[in-house]
């Protein structure tokens, strides 16, 4: 598409375009860009093209009236790693495959009798969450509320795939693993990378992002790559009684074949549900 085509914006420098413009708060450095150059304007970040709405009305149109032109994202490198992105329904394109991803984590995750069901369960997190800083507090200790809502998120997400709680002493080990690993893919996932506004830069990896990234992916899958097996052990068993968690769901959608769904899949999907329920606790942890 040639620069005539793109809507208005500031002129961009040679090789880092309009990078300088954003600042360190770049929210308000595109609100003020948007009063000069209208809701919807172009900026050249580096090598890339990106054109920013900040209308509610050109956003309803981009988002309902032509979401599938829309649909696929642009993918950061840090996301790359090991794959991620071609198996990931957070970033697979609209095709069949998504749509089978999508329609067994709706199935399995967000119906309302599986949220009813999980009542008790996320009542009683945040009965112990605020127990946690009452405590604290009675005894002078200072709380860090991010922090504990991370934990307690993490918490709940662990019971929901596996039906376990994390804060189990048989489990000890296991929970700070998976404490830092999600705090560790969710920060190399939020810096700045200089791949992604010059991709000629992709194949060394200047800042170590990917290479950071692929090892914790490859230690958070191994962690339930063991969990599966242990479980699909335990369902060999004639006294087995299927959870009502995430787990047992997806194999058994996989033994049924109503879905074609691979052990990769399931990985992947399981790192998916992780990293989202925390996105809302990187906003606490940063802004509490």
């Amino acid at each position: 598409m040639s620069r005539g085509k793109h809507p208005p914006g500031p002129v961009p420098l040679p090789i880092v375009g309009s990078l300088f413009k954003l600042g360190n708060r770049p929210h308000e450095s595109l609100a003020q860009l948007a009063e000069t150059y209208g809701p919807l304007m172009t900026l050249k970040l580096g090598r890339i093209t990106t054109v920013i709405v900040s209308s509610e009305s050109m956003a309803k149109d981009i988002l309902q009236k032509n979401d599938h032109a829309f649909a696929d994202r642009t993918i950061p490198d840090s996301i790359r790693a090991l794959n991620h992105h071609e198996v990931s329904m957070a970033w697979l394109p609209a095709l069949s495959k998504w749509r089978n991803l999508r329609k067994l984590s709706n199935n399995s995750m967000f119906t309302t009798q599986k949220l009813d069901a999980n009542h008790d369960l996320r009542s009683q997190k945040v009965q112990d969450l605020l127990a946690h800083v009452r405590d604290s507090f009675q005894a002078g200790h200072a709380v860090d509320i991010g922090r504990a809502a991370f934990t307690t998120t993490l918490n709940l997400i662990w019971n929901t795939l596996f039906s376990d709680d994390l804060a189990d002493a048989s489990y000890s080990g296991t929970a700070q693993e998976f404490k830092d690993l999600v705090w560790g893919i969710m920060e190399e996932a939020g810096r700045p990378n200089l791949v992604d506004y010059f991709p000629v830069l992709r194949l060394i990896d200047p800042q170590g992002i990917r290479r950071c990234q692929t090892n914790y992916l490859a230690k958070i899958i191994e962690l339930f790559d063991g969990m599966i097996k242990q479980r699909l052990q335990s369902r060999l068993s004639p006294t087995y009684l299927t959870s009502n968690d995430l787990l047992d769901t997806v194999l058994n959608h996989m033994e049924d074949h109503s879905f074609e769904t691979s052990r990769t899949d399931v990985e992947h999907l399981f790192l998916v549900s992780a990293v989202n329920y925390v996105d809302l606790n990187v906003f606490l942890y940063h802004f509490c």
